[in-house]
C-alpha cells in the first residue's frame, strides 16, 4: 500500500504540490485584473463575476496574456529554475543559469510560466474546494443533522442509499485531487528541462568555460609537476650528497644546504604563484614565473649542486625571446633537468644547449643511457607536459635515444618582433 500511495502522497510528490500552489499564488494578481475587466464587460450589476466559475475561467483567460508578457522579465527565468530544481526535482544540470537571451529562449520561458500558472491555478483552485468537501462526506454518515439542513450538497445524496456511500466519494475526491497534483508536477518536471532548459548557444559557450577551466586546471598542473618536481628531485639528491660527505667535506655540505634552500625558497613562491590562480583566478601580487632570460643560470647552478655536472651553451640572444615563450623554455629546460637527475648516472656530464635558428627557438638536452630506472607510481608525465607545452606554442617535441645518449629536442617557432615604422621623408 505504502508503495502504491509514495507517487501521490510521497515526498516528491509533496514538494511538487507545494510548486503548484505558488504558480496559483502567483496566478491570483493577473485573475484580479481579468476579474476587473470581465466585470466591467459583463455590467456592474452581475455580481456572478466572483462566484460563477464561467466567469473565472473567462477572468483567467483575460489576466493569461499579462502573465505572458511579466514572464520577459530577466528574473523570471532564474527564478522559475531554482523553483523547478528545488521543488519538481529536475537535476541542475538540465536547467540554464541567468536571464532568457534571445527570441527563442523568451518564447520557451514564457510558455513554461504560462503552464506554471495555469496547472498551478487548477490544483491550487481544487486543494481550496475539495478538501472541505471531502471531509463532509466522510463524517455525513455520522451528523444526520448535515443531511437535513443541506449545506448545499448535491441532489444526489437524498437517496437512501447515498449517506453510506458519502465516505468513499469524500476518500475519492481526496486521491483524485492527489492524482491531480502528482500528474500536472510530474509533467511540469518533464518540461521543464524543454522549457528552461540552455539553448545551444548557452550549451556552447558553458562548454567553452568548462574547456577553458580544465584547460587551466592542466596548466596548473603542469606547472606544479614541472616546478615541485623538479625542486623535490634537486633537494632529494643535494640531501643525499650532504649526507655522504658531511664528515670529510663540509664546505662542500655547506653549499649543498644552501642550494637546498634556495631551491626551496624560490619553489614556494613558485607554488604561491599557482595556488593564487587556484584560489582567486588572478596571480597578481605573487611571484613573477621564471622565464629563461633570467633564470636559466640559478636553474643550472642549483642542478650543479645537486651533483649533476650540466655543461651548457646558448647560443642565442635570451633577452630577445617573448615572455611568453621564455617561460614556456624555461620549464621545458627544467623538466629535461629533472629527467636527467632522476635517470642519469652520477657523475655523467649533462649538456644543454639552447640556440635559436630559423626563427625557432631550439633547446636540446642530451643525458648518456644507463639501465632504465624503476618508475614510481604516477610518474611518467614530465614528456607529456613538454609535448602540450610545445603543441600549445606551435612547436614540436622529440625525445628518445639517439647516438649512445638519451635526448629531449624541442623546437619553438619565434614571431617576428615588429618593425618600428620608417621615418617620414622630407618632401625635396
Amino acid at each position: 500500500m505504502t508503495a502504491l500511495l509514495r507517487p501521490l502522497v510521497g515526498r516528491q510528490a509533496r514538494l511538487r504540490w507545494v510548486h503548484l500552489v505558488l504558480g496559483g499564488a502567483l496566478a491570483m494578481p493577473y485573475v484580479l485584473v481579468g476579474t476587473v475587466v470581465v466585470g466591467s464587460v459583463a455590467g456592474s450589476e452581475d455580481a456572478r463575476v466572483f462566484t460563477s466559475l464561467t466567469l473565472q475561467l473567462a477572468s483567467f483567460v483575460v489576466g493569461l496574456p499579462l502573465a505572458v508578457v511579466t514572464s520577459l522579465f530577466p528574473l523570471t527565468r532564474p527564478l522559475e529554475g531554482a523553483a523547478a530544481r528545488w521543488l519538481c526535482g529536475v537535476p541542475a544540470e538540465r536547467l540554464a543559469e541567468g536571464p532568457a537571451r534571445g527570441r527563442a529562449a523568451k518564447a520557451r520561458t514564457a510558455l513554461w510560466f504560462a503552464l506554471h500558472l495555469t496547472f498551478g491555478a487548477v490544483v491550487a483552485g481544487m486543494s481550496l474546494a475539495l478538501p472541505p468537501f471531502a471531509a463532509v462526506l466522510i463524517v455525513l454518515p455520522f451528523v444526520p443533522a448535515w443531511r437535513d439542513s443541506r449545506l448545499g450538497l448535491p441532489e444526489i445524496l437524498d437517496h437512501a442509499w447515498a449517506p453510506a456511500l458519502a465516505p468513499v466519494a469524500g476518500v475519492a475526491a481526496l486521491l483524485a485531487l492527489a492524482a491531480c497534483a502528482a500528474g500536472a508536477g510530474a509533467l511540469l518536471a518533464r518540461w521543464a528541462p524543454a522549457l528552461l532548459g540552455p539553448a545551444p548557444d548557452e550549451r556552447l559557450a558553458a562548454a567553452e568555460t568548462r574547456a577553458a577551466d580544465l584547460a587551466l586546471r592542466n596548466r596548473l598542473a603542469c606547472e606544479l609537476h614541472d616546478s615541485v618536481g623538479h625542486a623535490l628531485s634537486a633537494v632529494t639528491l643535494q640531501a643525499s650528497a650532504a649526507r655522504r660527505v658531511l664528515g670529510s667535506d663540509p664546505e662542500f655540505v655547506r653549499e649543498a644546504l644552501a642550494a637546498i634552500e634556495e631551491t626551496t625558497r624560490r619553489t614556494v613562491g613558485e607554488l604561491d604563484t599557482v595556488l593564487g590562480v587556484l584560489r582567486d583566478g588572478d596571480a597578481s601580487g605573487t611571484a613573477p614565473a621564471p622565464t629563461l632570460a633570467a633564470d636559466l643560470d640559478g636553474l643550472l647552478r642549483r642542478t650543479r649542486a645537486a651533483g649533476q655536472p650540466v655543461a651548457a651553451t646558448v647560443d642565442a640572444p635570451l633577452e630577445d625571446v617573448p615572455p611568453v615563450l621564455s617561460r614556456e623554455a624555461y620549464r621545458i629546460v627544467q623538466e629535461g633537468l629533472t629527467n636527467a637527475l632522476r635517470h642519469a648516472a652520477a657523475g655523467v656530464t649533462v649538456t644543454v644547449h639552447v640556440d635559436l635558428r630559423d626563427g625557432c627557438l631550439e633547446i636540446v638536452v642530451d643525458n648518456p643511457l644507463v639501465a632504465p630506472a624503476p618508475t614510481r607510481d604516477g610518474g611518467g608525465h614530465g614528456l607529456d607536459g613538454i609535448r602540450a607545452r610545445s603543441r600549445l606554442l606551435g612547436g614540436t617535441a622529440r625525445a628518445g635515444p639517439v647516438d649512445g645518449v638519451w635526448r629531449l629536442r624541442v623546437l619553438l617557432p619565434v614571431p617576428p618582433s615588429p618593425r618600428p615604422p620608417a621615418p617620414d621623408k622630407e618632401p625635396s
